[in-house]
């Protein structure tokens, strides 16, 4: 059996069990007959328990899913087209560009003024048009300066640098803000996959699924770029063309995820490295794939995780998802010069 395939089956029977997993423990205890009655379509006696399955749980356990896979993927776009191991949307501040989006929008919708507190963050369109939009601007940023510097660590440095000053921006748009709304663009920032209803779903997931999908079909010129720009070129790539797609397909997985989801750190830098470390080759045709399948794994085990404090309740997504990629950033830091990712 090749080996892609084999590691595939086994992520895809790990992924079974987690998002199972999901649906049978919580913050709130219930009986696993009774979530199994529920799943089947079947009344139980407390009606909370089948709100709790159907209207949390279950969403919440496709939007891991959906998320990690998303997150990781953008991740490996964004290490191949600057042909860099430690390259991903936080890093390079596309992230926190779209955590720009997100506070200019609140700011421009009067939530500063405290007129409406309870405003909901993941129910406004808007705000994934501005994460999109805020992602996009800061891409636009690092690809103006990554057709200047060479240098892929200088690249970085700017990158952290542009971060820095959005998140300064961040902080003066706090300062004129009320403390309720302070307050939930904080919660906001540490990351949930527990904000998309049922009826947000399916918008969600179809977006997603878009860019991961554009991703799928760059198999090739992925590949090609492995080589170099100028073997890319001899070899019929447009380079322009395609980088403009990777950027645009980690933009809007970007967006989407942080609009709904929050900021998600480590994920998007740690998971291809499991993947390639794992598969022992750079070949975006089995790694590509592995990559969806390791972070939907990472993302539903994380989640698990969060409901550990059980009725005292969950702890935030961002405490935990550094504890499974630190690791793996510092081992690949100290191996850099055996592992070679692009060759």
């Amino acid at each position: 059996m090749h080996k892609g395939l084999k590691y595939s089956i086994i992520s895809l029977s790990i992924i079974i069990l987690l998002f199972i997993a999901n649906l049978f423990f919580g913050s709130v205890s219930i009986p696993i007959d009774a979530v199994v009655k529920i799943l089947l379509g079947q009344t139980v006696q407390n009606k909370a328990w089948m709100h709790i399955v159907l209207e949390s749980r279950l969403p919440q356990a496709i939007t891991a899913l959906f998320t990690g896979g998303a997150i990781a993927v953008s991740g490996l776009l964004l290490q191949t087209t600057f042909r860099n191991p430690l390259a991903d949307s936080g890093i390079l501040g596309i992230s926190a560009g779209a955590n720009l989006g997100v506070a200019l929008v609140v700011l421009l919708l009067g939530i500063g003024s405290g007129t409406v507190a309870s405003f909901n963050l993941s129910n406004s369109m808007l705000i994934v048009l501005g994460a999109f939009l805020g992602a996009c601007l800061i891409l636009i940023i690092i690809m103006m300066f990554a057709s200047v510097v060479r240098n892929n660590i200088m690249l970085l440095i700017i990158g952290i640098m542009v971060g820095y000053l959005t998140s300064s921006i961040i902080s003066i748009l706090k300062f004129w803000s009320t403390s309720d709304t302070a307050y939930s663009y904080m919660i906001w920032g540490m990351g949930t996959f527990s904000n998309i209803s049922i009826d947000q779903l399916p918008f969600y997931c179809i977006i997603v699924s878009i860019g991961v999908a554009l991703s799928i079909l760059l198999i090739k010129p992925l590949n090609a770029l492995l080589l170099g720009q100028h073997y890319a070129e001899n070899l019929g790539v447009n380079v322009k063309i395609v980088r403009f797609l990777l950027l645009l397909c980690a933009g809007l997985l970007t967006a989407i995820t942080c609009a709904y989801c929050g900021p998600v750190a480590f994920i998007g830098l740690a998971v291809p490295h499991i993947a390639r470390l794992v598969l022992g080759t750079s070949n975006h045709k089995a790694l590509l794939p592995l990559t969806i399948l390791t972070g939907a794994i990472i993302a539903l085990l994380c989640n698990l995780v969060s409901v550990l404090p059980g009725a005292s309740g969950m702890l935030p997504l961002n405490a935990i998802t550094p504890i499974f990629g630190a690791p793996v950033i510092i081992y690949v830091i100290i191996n850099q010069k055996k592992i070679q990712y692009f060759n």
